[in-house]
């Protein structure tokens, strides 16, 4: 997967972005319960804080990360839990601050090393311009889960093409993660950018196809949304059936979101449940 050049300046817009909506809010926003099952927004910005400060050391120090994520390869989420506490036990505006020193370290680190270059991460290695990737997958989830609990709907750019490119190369985390057999065709995908422009992948000749909107898709592969609520088509069988447990990361999936549950935010073109789930 090569990495588009403008990957590091993306990253720190969407950190920004996101920025915006949190450093205004009062303290006890900070306990507000979010989508993610005893999260609070305190917990997102903290978990955040704690996977910059990963990037950083691994793209400075790779044997020092390997030492911090030892605990990983057992039990993969509750290394992540464990890594967001010292963040968590900090006052929310030093867990801002915090936050913003970690996210600028991390992405001038990533960013003085050659994209290609291999650095150790949580389940594998990856290239640096992939973690970075990565960290914009982060923080469309997990700022989702913040603007959820303040039922605001954030304003998508154009550089969510990182994220659909990243979930693109991990289409089949879905099925490995439930122990199942990924399909061996690829798929075909054809979204809608949120300027208008439109996104394809995939051999045009595949049976099996994705089409929608590029930001329901990324709602779709983080688990923010369920399916049901998104302007997503799939056609095909097994191109429908991803789509029921589709995920761009690694770890336990979890229970995902359900039908109906942001009734504020159902996207237009959006498939009443048990319609539109195969043509």
């Amino acid at each position: 997967m090569q990495t588009p050049p403008d990957i590091y300046a993306d990253l720190l817009a969407e950190g920004e972005a996101l920025d915006e909506l949190v450093a205004g809010l009062g303290l006890w926003h900070w306990t507000l319960s979010t989508p993610a099952p005893g999260w609070t927004i305190a917990h997102q910005v903290a978990h955040l804080a704690s996977t910059a400060h990963l990037a950083r050391i691994a793209a400075t120090d790779a044997r020092s990360f390997l030492e911090l994520t030892a605990g990983a390869a057992d039990d993969f989420d509750a290394a992540l839990d464990q890594a967001l506490q010292p963040y968590l036990a900090e006052p929310a505006p030093i867990l801002l601050s915090r936050w913003r020193e970690e996210r600028t370290a991390a992405t001038a680190a990533l960013a003085a090393l050659p994209p290609g270059q291999m650095l150790p991460w949580i389940s594998r290695s990856l290239p640096a311009g992939m973690i970075a990737s990565a960290g914009i997958m982060e923080l469309f989830a997990h700022g989702q889960d913040i603007a959820d609990a303040l039922t605001v709907r954030p304003e998508r750019t154009n550089r969510i093409r990182h994220l659909v490119s990243f979930a693109m190369g991990n289409r089949d985390f879905g099925f490995t993660v439930r122990g199942l057999t990924p399909p061996r065709e690829p798929f075909r995908f054809e979204l809608t950018a949120p300027d208008g422009e439109l996104w394809e992948y995939g051999p045009s000749g595949a049976d099996q196809r994705i089409t929608g909107p590029a930001a329901d898709f990324c709602l779709l592969t983080t688990r923010r949304r369920h399916r049901d609520d998104l302007a997503l088509i799939a056609s095909g069988q097994q191109a429908s059936d991803w789509l029921d447990i589709a995920q761009a990361y690694r770890g336990a999936p979890g229970p995902g979101r359900v039908a109906g549950q942001f009734p504020w935010d159902v996207r237009e073109g959006a498939q009443p449940p048990g319609q539109g789930r195969a043509a």
